[in-house]
C-alpha cells in the first residue's frame, strides 16, 4: 500500500483578493530581512501598484498542498544600454516550514519564464550577509553584478537635493 500522495504545489498570478496575504508575506519578509522597522506601506497601496489603473508590479503566489507558502513579487525595468525592458525581482519568499520543497525555485523559475517571454532579463538585490539566499542563487546559475554598488536617496537627503537647484521641468 502506498502512503498518500506528496502535497502539489500550484504557482499563479495575484488576484485583487491575494492583497491582503501578499501584504503578510511582505511583513515576513521584512522581518527576516530585519527591516520590519521599515514597512510603511498600506493595503491600498498594494492594490493599487497591483492592480490599479496603472499597475507597476506584478506578483506569483505559491500553495503547497493548498496553503500559502510562498511568493515573488517584480517589475519591469528598462536599459538603456540593451535598449529593452527587463524584470526587476524586488521580492522573493516562502515560509521557514516550506523550505526546502523547491518552492522558492519555482517562483523563480515562474518571474524567469515570464522575463524570458518578454525577451528580457532578471536582475535582483541581495542583503550581502544573506548567505543562503546568495548560495540559493548561485545554485540556479545566478552570478553576482561586479562593479556596481546599489544607493539611494530618501527622506531628508531627497528632499534637501529636490530643494537645492531651480528647475523647470516641462
Amino acid at each position: 500500500m502506498t502512503g498518500s500522495p506528496a502535497p502539489t504545489l500550484e504557482i499563479r498570478k495575484a488576484l485583487g483578493a491575494d492583497v491582503p496575504l501578499i501584504a503578510d508575506f511582505i511583513r515576513k519578509l521584512a522581518e527576516y530581512e530585519r527591516m520590519s522597522h521599515k514597512v510603511v506601506f498600506t493595503e491600498e497601496h498594494l492594490r493599487d501598484a497591483l492592480f490599479g489603473p496603472r499597475p507597476l508590479i506584478e506578483t506569483f503566489l505559491a500553495h503547497y498542498g493548498g496553503e500559502p507558502a510562498g511568493f515573488a513579487l517584480y517589475f519591469e525595468v528598462y536599459s538603456t544600454f540593451r535598449g529593452r525592458r527587463g524584470i526587476h525581482l524586488e521580492d522573493l519568499f516562502v515560509k521557514p516550514r516550506y523550505r526546502g520543497k523547491a518552492i522558492g525555485a519555482s517562483l523563480l523559475a515562474a518571474v524567469a519564464k515570464e522575463a524570458h517571454q518578454r525577451g528580457s532579463w532578471l536582475q535582483w538585490l541581495v542583503l550581502d550577509w544573506n548567505q543562503p539566499a546568495i548560495e540559493f542563487y548561485r545554485r540556479l546559475g545566478a552570478e553576482r553584478v561586479d562593479g556596481w554598488d546599489s544607493y539611494r536617496l530618501d527622506g531628508e537627503a531627497l528632499q534637501r537635493l529636490a530643494s537645492r537647484w531651480t528647475v523647470q521641468c516641462y
